[in-house]
């Protein structure tokens, strides 16, 4: 029976440009995927449990979009982008566009989901969760709206309808990486130059919005891994 490690080494990045995050992802990503790999071919007792990783960080202002999307969701050209010190890139995730920036709390777990529940569905669901989680200790009802990730207030009101977090993953072997954008602080100016994810009727929103303050940083991060941890059955390593 292979070895389950429920170990994830947790590692805050601070602000970190996107494209050197993304490269250390990927990094890990493969890294997983290799152990696995080995595993595979090696006899049950030669096998080396897999890492798992949780990466917090804030980005510049930058705008992704997925696999699925369309650049007609970028509602602006290169002149306006430079214009707001914004970087595009296309990314190998799920979903369409959309915007990270400084006061937003940008989560990849990059897990192997054999040490916890190959389950796709409920990977996604425990992500959205941990938001909801979080932000109902500050009084915010979060909720799923039907055909869409991500964590919503209001969902079943079309005129109200705001997505409060983004969620957007890539999955190889059980093996995940990207992750979730939660607004906290935001500049929610940034959205306007987009459909986010997709959406033309909706808008987005952030605790400081919902809340008229700025929110603490550290001790949301502190909430939301929390409540990963209980929710997947982590042992969270702080790595430096």
């Amino acid at each position: 029976m292979a070895i389950k490690n429920k170990k994830v080494q947790y590692k805050d990045l601070g602000l970190k440009d996107y494209k050197e995050a993304w490269d250390y992802q990927e990094e890990l990503f493969h890294g997983i995927i290799e152990q696995k790999m080995l595993n595979r071919r090696d006899e049950v007792a030669n096998h080396s449990p897999t890492n798992n990783y949780l990466l917090f960080c804030e980005h510049p202002h930058v705008y992704t979009l997925g696999k699925s999307g369309s650049e007609n969701n970028l509602l602006v050209g290169q002149m306006q982008l430079a214009n707001k010190k914004a970087t595009f890139y296309k990314i190998n995730r799920g979903g369409d566009i959309t915007y990270h920036g400084p006061g937003q709390l940008v989560g990849y777990p990059i897990l192997d989901l054999d040490n916890f529940s190959p389950d796709i569905h409920q990977y996604v669901a425990f992500l959205e969760e941990a938001i909801i989680r979080t932000i109902s200790e500050y009084g915010l009802t979060g909720s799923r709206l039907k055909g869409a990730s991500g964590v919503w207030l209001d969902p079943d009101n079309p005129a109200k309808a705001r997505k409060i977090c983004a969620i957007g993953i890539r999955t190889s072997r059980w093996v995940t990486m990207h992750g979730f954008a939660f607004n906290v602080n935001s500049d929610l100016s940034y959205f306007d130059l987009i459909n986010p994810c997709g959406f033309t009727d909706k808008k987005a929103t952030s605790m400081q919005a919902e809340l008229h303050e700025s929110i603490d940083m550290t001790v949301v991060k502190d909430k939301v891994l929390k409540h990963l941890a209980a929710l997947f059955g982590m042992e969270m390593v702080h790595a430096n």
